[in-house]
């Protein structure tokens, strides 16, 4: 029993390197998001930059880790044997929690979760002690820190709220007094700019990524014996002004003299105190509970008691976190935040909601959100009621956009946002979490971070029209998964330590194995979606502005709708013919993929038309068309995949083996007519088409026949209804199938035909 116990600290080393992993992979948005949806500067210049500011923060968060330690639950009321119950708990919980929303893209604050599954684990054993004891379940309150969890919970609300109303406030007064033509702006509006943000985010640095060091609270001889808390706390009105003056004449020499890009340099010290500040405070996230867990394990090993004999007063105490491992972790940190493909992933989540310009909207919407948007569609035409017509024409004027004239191609070199927003988020972020702290209020620099975002992108005209109800749907999807953050942690770190006490010798390496399996298994998900993503067959924008321009790069995208149209085709004829629910419904989830990228190819059309030269206009006409047939065969393949699945799930009769052969049958000519088709295409062998197209008469002759056959066999021994419904269900959709490929074969050649045929003819006339 004595050696569970060192097993459970080498695990939960283990454990705190994968919680660093997956903490930075949803924490990297909190510092990366203004740098990366700007393009101020170079994505590895954003890195270099987040990478110093999180090793720094890394080795400044010592002070922080007694939150572990006594910040949720009092120590001394729990022996050895049970605070290592609840460590155990909060750490696998915490990976697989925060992994969960990783793989989804979805930031969340891991300060909350942390904070709620210390807070679920010692609940959970609170309550097995009192119910040992005979007690009374009011008696928790002398376990549970109940003072610090409610801060936290106000913390959340507050934060939300706050942040967004904040951000959204200022960045319309920045956005009315600087517009988008910010750089043709005096020089001395510029400067007062940036001397506002540099203090805003410097005092930030001090406030939030210092205070809480072990550094903070030591005495120096230039501060008159006091400590840097109590100059920071106590001094706060001459620091910011003397900070906005140097700030702005400083900024003022860089423009002038230097050529500087202000607002490039706000970003750059804004991105580093952010990544400093979050290193330096949420590292206690991560590693503060193994730290906790081996300090109370070296007590316990010199006590000479028995584990269960144990108080745990001395995690009351402040134990200094030796300053190698803190390196270490940072080490981790910065590591992970070059190579953690999931922390991209989250990053993205919030650069498409925040998004100026046009994006694939990830959230579906609903009531709320179109309850919103109806509710400030409203609201703004009762402001223009009251405000006189001149100024509303003066703030048109300063919100509207410039034109920047880009081809096609150029899409993706567009910024998220540009200077001024960066610029603004950062500001924000910093000035609200330095008050917070100030305060001592428990805030989460993730809810911040993310919902000054989302305000900046409402005050800035991001969420029009077209988009505003999914942007809308998708903060209220992240919103709601904070709150489910704190409740899914709670009641899970309590079900594991509940399982850990019933026999923590068999339940300890059961859950630990049960945790390292489903982390393998999401990266495993997780890389095979990303490979798709990446994959050769997937299909891509057209870029060109001319009819054979167009022919060419479209012959890419149906080769590969052609090649896995067959794939599915014959996969749904597999699945029915062995009745192998399995496979269809892998089948059902590959032809949703591909009719999603044939929708978002056509929702493409209106900037691909914009594209378009005057002398290239019947280039749209041919595209649109050719979408149309693509939609067409994917409508048919859904079709056919949708009713053979419900079919063999509803577990009705298998089709006959005169049904199955005949399907056999047409399943070999649709095979042959698409592999043919797609060497055409790939080679761009377009001469080819008409030989293909004219197998689409022996096919509809099997199809008239095999109808027939059925026919026949339904008037004499067919006794399934389902069975009928089925097949002639797959032979008249295989028709629908079989025209529109045919009818998208036909245009190709009549349009290659048209744009090759004159430039021959003028060929040889020369």
């Amino acid at each position: 029993m004595e050696n569970i116990y060192l097993y459970m600290i080498v695990a939960l080393a283990f454990l705190a390197v994968a919680d660093l992993v997956v903490g930075i992979s949803n924490d990297a948005v909190n510092f990366l998001n203004s740098a990366i949806g700007s393009k101020a500067i170079s994505f590895r210049t954003i890195m270099i930059v987040a990478s110093v500011g999180v090793a720094i923060g890394a080795i400044f968060s010592s002070g922080m880790m007694e939150v572990a330690r006594k910040g949720i639950f009092n120590p001394g009321e729990f022996m050895f044997s049970e605070i290592m119950i609840i460590f155990m708990a909060v750490m696998i919980t915490d990976i697989l929690l925060l992994d969960v929303f990783n793989s989804l893209g979805m930031p969340t604050s891991t300060t909350v979760s942390i904070v709620f599954e210390l807070l679920g684990a010692a609940v959970a054993m609170a309550l097995i002690k009192i119910a040992a004891n005979g007690g009374d379940f009011s008696e928790v309150v002398n376990y549970i820190n109940t003072s610090k969890a409610s801060q936290i919970i106000f913390g959340i609300l507050l934060s939300v709220v706050v942040a967004f109303s904040v951000g959204a406030i200022v960045q319309w007064v920045s956005r009315l007094l600087l517009s988008y033509d910010f750089q043709k702006k005096a020089n001395w509006v510029g400067a007062l700019f940036s001397g506002v943000a540099l203090t805003a985010i410097t005092y930030f640095i001090f406030m939030k990524g210092l205070k809480g060091t072990s550094y903070a609270k030591q005495s120096f001889d230039i501060l008159g014996g006091g400590t840097m808390k109590d100059f920071l706390e106590n001094q706060v009105f001459y620091i910011v002004v003397v900070s906005s003056i140097l700030w702005s004449l400083l900024s003022y020499v860089l423009i002038v003299f230097a050529k500087t890009n202000i607002y490039k340099l706000i970003i750059i010290v804004g991105t580093f105190a952010l990544a400093l500040a979050f290193a330096g405070n949420d590292l206690v996230n991560f590693i503060g509970v193994p730290v906790a867990a081996f300090n109370a394990y070296t007590e316990w090993s010199a006590s000479g008691l028995s584990a269960m004999e144990f108080p745990m007063d001395v995690l009351a105490s402040k134990v200094p976190t030796n300053n190698w491992l803190l390196f270490g972790a940072g080490m981790v940190m910065v590591a992970t935040l070059w190579f953690s493909t999931k922390a991209k992933n989250v990053v993205k989540t919030s650069l498409d909601l925040s998004n100026q310009g046009n994006t694939k909207e990830r959230f579906r919407p609903n009531f709320l959100s179109r309850g919103f948007v109806r509710f400030a569609m409203g609201a703004s035409k009762v402001t223009s009621f009251i405000l006189p017509t001149s100024w509303q024409d003066k703030i048109e004027q300063q919100f509207e956009q410039p034109v920047i004239k880009l081809t096609n191609n150029k899409v993706h070199e567009l910024p998220a946002f540009d200077l001024v927003r960066a610029a603004v988020n950062l500001m924000v972020a910093a000035v609200l979490i330095s008050i917070a702290t100030s305060y001592k209020l428990p805030l989460s620099t993730t809810y911040v971070t993310f919902m000054v975002a989302m305000g900046t992108s409402l005050a800035d005209r991001a969420w029009g029209a077209e988009s505003a109800v999914y942007r809308v749907a998708g903060v209220l999807n992240v919103i709601g998964g904070w709150f489910l953050t704190a409740f899914s942690a709670f009641s899970a770190a309590a079900l594991v330590s509940y399982l850990l006490n019933l026999n923590v010798e068999v339940m300890f390496p059961i859950l630990l194995l049960a945790a390292i399996i489903l982390l393998i298994r999401s990266s495993i998900v997780h890389s095979k979606k990303t490979k798709e993503m990446e994959s050769d067959d997937r299909l891509t924008k057209t870029e060109s502005s001319s009819v054979q321009g167009v022919i060419t790069e479209s012959a890419a995208n149906i080769a590969n709708v052609l090649k896995r149209g067959k794939k599915i085709y014959a996969a749904t004829f597999t699945g029915l013919s062995q009745q192998d629910l399995e496979v269809l419904k892998k089948n059902k989830k590959q032809i949703v993929k591909l009719s999603d990228e044939v929708d978002e190819l056509r929702d493409n059309i209106f900037y691909f038309i914009k594209n378009l030269d005057e002398s290239s206009i019947g280039a749209s006409n041919f595209y649109i068309l050719i979408l149309g047939y693509l939609q067409d065969m994917t409508q048919s393949l859904t079709y056919i995949t949708k009713v053979s699945h419900k079919h063999v799930n509803n577990n009705h009769k298998k089709l006959k083996f005169n049904q199955i052969k005949e399907i056999s049958q047409i399943n070999d000519s649709i095979e042959l007519l698409f592999s043919e088709a797609v060497e055409a295409f790939k080679s761009q062998s377009f001469e080819k088409i008409d030989a293909i197209i004219e197998q689409k008469n022996e096919i509809s002759t099997i199809l008239k026949s095999n109808i027939e056959k059925q026919i026949k066999r339904t008037r004499t021994d067919e006794s399934s209804p389902k069975n009928t419904t089925l097949y002639f269900s797959l032979l008249l959709e295989t028709k629908d199938l079989l025209n529109a490929t045919t009818s998208l074969l036909e245009e190709y050649h009549t349009a290659y035909d048209s744009s090759v045929k004159p430039a021959t003819i003028k060929d040889d006339g020369k």
